[in-house]
Protein backbone atom coordinates (compact mmCIF):
# COMPACT_ATOMS: atom_id res chain seq x y z
CA UNK A 1 0.00 0.00 0.00
CA UNK A 2 1.16 3.59 -0.51
CA UNK A 3 2.87 5.30 2.40
CA UNK A 4 0.45 6.99 4.80
CA UNK A 5 0.28 10.79 4.63
CA UNK A 6 1.71 11.19 8.16
CA UNK A 7 4.79 9.14 7.21
CA UNK A 8 5.36 11.22 4.07
CA UNK A 9 4.93 14.41 6.10
CA UNK A 10 7.53 13.24 8.61
CA UNK A 11 9.96 12.22 5.87
CA UNK A 12 9.46 15.65 4.29
CA UNK A 13 10.11 17.34 7.66
CA UNK A 14 13.27 15.31 8.32
CA UNK A 15 14.60 15.81 4.78
CA UNK A 16 13.98 19.56 4.96
CA UNK A 17 15.76 19.69 8.33
CA UNK A 18 18.66 17.69 6.85
CA UNK A 19 18.98 20.02 3.85
CA UNK A 20 19.13 22.98 6.24
CA UNK A 21 21.54 21.44 8.75
CA UNK A 22 23.72 18.77 7.15
CA UNK A 23 27.00 20.08 5.75
CA UNK A 24 27.25 17.61 2.85
CA UNK A 25 24.92 15.47 0.77
CA UNK A 26 21.78 15.26 2.94
CA UNK A 27 20.22 12.89 0.38
CA UNK A 28 22.98 10.27 0.71
CA UNK A 29 21.58 6.93 1.79
CA UNK A 30 23.11 3.54 2.40
CA UNK A 31 21.56 0.83 0.25
CA UNK A 32 21.74 -2.74 1.53
CA UNK A 33 21.16 -5.67 -0.80
CA UNK A 34 21.77 -9.41 -0.61
CA UNK A 35 23.60 -11.55 -3.15
CA UNK A 36 22.65 -15.04 -4.28
CA UNK A 37 25.08 -16.46 -1.70
CA UNK A 38 23.14 -14.72 1.10
CA UNK A 39 25.93 -12.23 1.80
CA UNK A 40 24.74 -8.66 2.38
CA UNK A 41 26.43 -5.75 0.63
CA UNK A 42 26.19 -2.06 1.36
CA UNK A 43 26.96 1.12 -0.57
CA UNK A 44 25.89 4.76 -0.69
CA UNK A 45 23.47 6.06 -3.33
CA UNK A 46 21.54 9.31 -3.61
CA UNK A 47 17.84 9.56 -2.88
CA UNK A 48 16.41 11.53 -5.78
CA UNK A 49 12.68 11.53 -5.09
CA UNK A 50 10.21 10.28 -2.48
CA UNK A 51 6.42 10.17 -2.41
CA UNK A 52 3.62 7.93 -1.20
CA UNK A 53 4.63 5.59 -4.05
CA UNK A 54 8.17 5.06 -2.77
CA UNK A 55 11.77 6.25 -2.98
CA UNK A 56 13.67 6.68 -6.26
CA UNK A 57 17.39 6.24 -6.84
CA UNK A 58 19.41 5.59 -10.00
CA UNK A 59 22.24 3.31 -11.08
CA UNK A 60 23.78 1.18 -13.80
CA UNK A 61 21.55 -1.86 -14.41
CA UNK A 62 24.62 -4.07 -14.96
CA UNK A 63 26.16 -3.16 -11.58
CA UNK A 64 26.46 -5.58 -8.70
CA UNK A 65 23.74 -3.72 -6.77
CA UNK A 66 21.32 -3.85 -9.70
CA UNK A 67 21.92 -7.55 -10.22
CA UNK A 68 21.14 -8.17 -6.54
CA UNK A 69 18.08 -5.91 -6.63
CA UNK A 70 16.74 -7.68 -9.71
CA UNK A 71 17.44 -11.15 -8.26
CA UNK A 72 15.84 -10.66 -4.84
CA UNK A 73 13.43 -7.78 -5.36
CA UNK A 74 14.13 -6.38 -1.87
CA UNK A 75 16.35 -3.75 -0.25
CA UNK A 76 16.86 -1.66 2.85
CA UNK A 77 18.04 1.95 2.91
CA UNK A 78 19.38 4.07 5.75
CA UNK A 79 19.58 7.85 5.81
CA UNK A 80 21.71 9.09 8.70
CA UNK A 81 21.86 12.74 9.69
CA UNK A 82 24.53 13.00 12.38
CA UNK A 83 23.97 16.69 13.16
CA UNK A 84 20.29 15.99 13.90
CA UNK A 85 20.91 12.64 15.65
CA UNK A 86 18.46 10.99 13.29
CA UNK A 87 18.23 7.85 11.23
CA UNK A 88 15.53 6.86 8.79
CA UNK A 89 15.47 3.14 7.92
CA UNK A 90 13.20 1.99 5.12
CA UNK A 91 12.70 -1.61 3.97
CA UNK A 92 10.66 -3.01 1.12
CA UNK A 93 10.33 -4.39 -2.37
CA UNK A 94 12.08 -2.76 -5.31
CA UNK A 95 11.05 -2.32 -8.91
CA UNK A 96 12.63 -0.56 -11.85
CA UNK A 97 11.48 2.98 -12.53
CA UNK A 98 9.69 3.66 -15.78
CA UNK A 99 11.73 4.56 -18.86
CA UNK A 100 10.12 8.02 -18.80
CA UNK A 101 11.24 8.61 -15.18
CA UNK A 102 14.77 7.44 -15.98
CA UNK A 103 14.91 9.55 -19.15
CA UNK A 104 13.75 12.68 -17.31
CA UNK A 105 16.25 12.30 -14.50
CA UNK A 106 19.12 11.42 -16.85
CA UNK A 107 18.42 14.57 -18.90
CA UNK A 108 18.73 16.67 -15.71
CA UNK A 109 22.18 15.32 -14.81
CA UNK A 110 25.39 17.23 -15.54
CA UNK A 111 26.88 16.30 -18.91
CA UNK A 112 29.94 14.74 -17.25
CA UNK A 113 27.70 12.38 -15.29
CA UNK A 114 25.83 11.49 -18.48
CA UNK A 115 29.09 10.69 -20.24
CA UNK A 116 30.25 8.68 -17.24
CA UNK A 117 27.13 6.53 -17.39
CA UNK A 118 28.17 5.44 -20.90
CA UNK A 119 31.89 5.14 -20.18
CA UNK A 120 31.81 3.18 -16.92
CA UNK A 121 31.33 -0.57 -16.98
CA UNK A 122 30.23 -0.32 -13.36
CA UNK A 123 31.33 -3.15 -11.05
CA UNK A 124 33.47 -4.78 -13.76
CA UNK A 125 37.24 -5.11 -13.47
CA UNK A 126 39.15 -2.02 -14.71
CA UNK A 127 42.64 -2.89 -15.99
CA UNK A 128 44.01 0.65 -15.43
CA UNK A 129 42.81 4.24 -15.02
CA UNK A 130 43.85 5.16 -18.57
CA UNK A 131 41.27 2.72 -19.96
CA UNK A 132 38.50 4.65 -18.24
CA UNK A 133 39.92 8.00 -19.40
CA UNK A 134 39.95 6.72 -22.99
CA UNK A 135 36.37 5.45 -22.72
CA UNK A 136 35.25 8.87 -21.44
CA UNK A 137 37.05 10.60 -24.33
CA UNK A 138 35.42 8.26 -26.85
CA UNK A 139 31.93 9.00 -25.50
CA UNK A 140 32.64 12.74 -25.47
CA UNK A 141 33.77 12.53 -29.12
CA UNK A 142 30.71 10.46 -30.07
CA UNK A 143 28.25 13.00 -28.66
CA UNK A 144 30.20 16.19 -29.34
CA UNK A 145 27.73 18.99 -30.01
CA UNK A 146 24.73 16.75 -29.31
CA UNK A 147 22.69 15.73 -26.28
CA UNK A 148 23.83 12.56 -24.52
CA UNK A 149 20.97 10.03 -24.55
CA UNK A 150 20.29 7.75 -21.60
CA UNK A 151 21.92 4.35 -22.10
CA UNK A 152 19.55 1.38 -21.89
CA UNK A 153 21.75 -0.08 -19.13
CA UNK A 154 21.16 2.88 -16.80
CA UNK A 155 18.03 3.89 -14.90
CA UNK A 156 16.12 4.08 -11.70
CA UNK A 157 14.76 1.85 -9.01
CA UNK A 158 11.81 2.53 -6.75
CA UNK A 159 11.83 1.19 -3.20
CA UNK A 160 8.25 0.36 -2.21
CA UNK A 161 8.31 0.60 1.59
CA UNK A 162 6.65 -1.92 3.86
CA UNK A 163 8.57 -0.86 6.99
CA UNK A 164 9.72 2.64 7.97
CA UNK A 165 11.60 3.40 11.18
CA UNK A 166 12.23 6.92 12.46
CA UNK A 167 15.10 6.87 15.00
CA UNK A 168 15.75 9.99 17.04
CA UNK A 169 18.77 10.11 19.33
CA UNK A 170 18.08 11.21 22.91
CA UNK A 171 20.16 11.70 26.09
CA UNK A 172 21.14 8.64 28.13
CA UNK A 173 20.56 6.45 25.07
CA UNK A 174 16.79 6.66 25.62
CA UNK A 175 16.28 7.04 21.90
CA UNK A 176 12.88 7.28 20.23
CA UNK A 177 12.11 4.56 17.67
CA UNK A 178 8.80 4.96 15.82
CA UNK A 179 8.04 2.16 13.35
CA UNK A 180 5.37 2.03 10.66
CA UNK A 181 4.68 -1.38 9.10
CA UNK A 182 2.48 -2.34 6.16
CA UNK A 183 0.64 -5.58 6.88
CA UNK A 184 -2.48 -7.46 5.88
CA UNK A 185 -4.69 -4.88 7.57
CA UNK A 186 -2.85 -1.83 6.23
CA UNK A 187 -0.27 0.37 7.94
CA UNK A 188 0.23 0.16 11.68
CA UNK A 189 2.42 2.28 13.96
CA UNK A 190 4.27 1.41 17.14
CA UNK A 191 7.09 2.68 19.30
CA UNK A 192 9.96 0.33 20.14
CA UNK A 193 12.25 0.25 23.12
CA UNK A 194 15.62 1.81 22.20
Amino acid sequence: MPLPAEVIERIDEWMNDAVASEPDVPDAMQLATVGPDGRPTLRTVLLKQWSEDGLLFYTNYTSRKAQQLDATGFATVLLHWKSRERQLIIEGRVERATAAESDAYFASRPRGSQVGAWASLQSQSLPDRQTLVERVEAVEDQYEGAPVPRPAHWGGYRLLPDRVEFWQGMPSRLHVRDVHTDGDDGWTAETLYP
